[in-house]
């Protein structure tokens, strides 16, 4: 080729790029969004999986897609979150679902409802097993989209000024309880309160509330529970692996470029995958100190369990009974949740089972 055609070939490369540099812009706008969080920033697992989700998504568009992160309170309370993305005072939020539940106890199967999933049967119900499909159907009503961000595991059974040992121990204790439980507890006498997390320890130190529950040992260590009520139980049989979601607007979700809208779905799984390990990698340690700082470790009796299991099971029936979304919903997820414990008892249980009794031996 001819040096002044080589040139003249060049310079039409230049052009073209030219030419197509707009269109590359437009699939990469510059965006800035604010995600208003359910929780306080000194929570690094909860409110930290926000964050992780946010730098994700910065990452991978050159800082093009900003979204910054706002704790609780700082926009709008934490139970207030879902509404702050369905009416468009922001864009997203990163929550519990079953905060909800006053709304339409069919938000709380997003999160956990009692004797419910395991973290895994949880998230592969809602991502494979039809579950966050029947979900977002129904979010449609509030405008709201929602993305899978966040597990924390089996939580605990929570903190008790005086020990249960029986369902008749429950009577009239006044105990912070989430989500769709509330309904359940009461029918044993509880009398549940929502509280947002920052405000569970002065409500347990002024005697507003005799009982709490929140997550696990890193987390409730923080909050300093182990101060003010010493009787810790487990297992938070209301919450066998809690899902925590970013909720988006959706009229927002709908103007993003397809390449946005990959990002986000991305950085919401890697939020929680990054969650619950940092859940699983801290509890031991959290749970040891707390031992040696005088909590009193306790499990829930069969007579407890099984009293609340038939309370539960009441509930769902009268719920579904009455409405549709919700029985839609539950009824897949007792689908599901059968027959993973039929594979579950066969491999993941026994082996599970061997190990923590043998784990003194290796």
């Amino acid at each position: 080729m001819k040096r002044r055609d080589f040139i003249k070939s060049a310079g039409l490369g230049v052009a073209g790029a030219a030419v197509a540099a707009p269109a590359i812009a437009q699939s990469m706008p510059e965006l800035k969004w604010r995600m208003t969080s359910s929780f306080p920033k000194s929570l690094d697992t909860i409110y930290g999986a926000g964050e992780v989700f946010a730098k994700a998504v910065a990452e991978a568009t050159d800082n093009k897609f900003q979204i910054q992160v706002f704790a609780a309170g700082e926009i709008v309370p934490g139970l207030q979150a879902a509404d702050a993305v369905s009416n468009g005072t922001v864009e997203m939020c990163h929550t519990a679902s079953y905060y909800y539940v006053g709304k339409d106890p069919t938000y709380a199967l997003a999160t956990a409802v009692p004797f419910g999933l395991n973290s895994r049967m949880q998230t592969a119900w809602l991502q494979v097993g039809g579950g966050g499909d029947l979900l977002n159907e129904f979010y449609k009503k509030a405008n709201i989209i929602a993305f899978l961000a966040g597990n924390t595991g089996c939580q605990m059974g929570g903190w008790y000024r005086k020990e249960i040992k029986e369902p008749k121990d429950l009577s009239g204790l006044k105990m912070r309880i989430g989500g769709f439980a509330g309904q359940v507890v009461s029918r044993l006498g509880v009398v549940p309160q929502q509280i947002a997390g920052g405000d569970i320890y002065p409500s347990l130190e002024k005697g507003t509330i005799d009982a709490a529950e929140w997550v696990g040992p890193y987390d409730d260590e923080k909050l300093g529970f182990q101060k003010v009520a010493k009787y810790y139980y487990y297992p938070g049989w209301w919450e066998g692996g809690p899902a925590l979601h970013n909720f988006v607007n959706l009229e927002k979700w709908n103007a993003l470029p397809t390449a946005y809208k990959s990002i986000i779905k991305t950085a919401s799984s890697l939020a929680n995958e990054i969650m619950q390990a940092r859940y699983d990698a801290y509890n031991p340690a959290a749970l040891k100190r707390l031992i040696a700082g005088g909590a009193e470790l306790r499990p829930f009796s069969q007579p407890v369990m099984e009293a609340c299991l038939k309370a539960s099971n009441e509930v769902y029936a009268e719920t579904s009974a009455k409405n549709a979304d919700f029985k839609k919903v539950f009824d897949s997820m007792v689908a599901f949740r059968n027959d993973q414990y039929l594979w579950w008892q066969v491999a993941e249980f026994s082996y599970d089972n061997f190990m923590v009794r043998s784990r003194t031996k290796s």
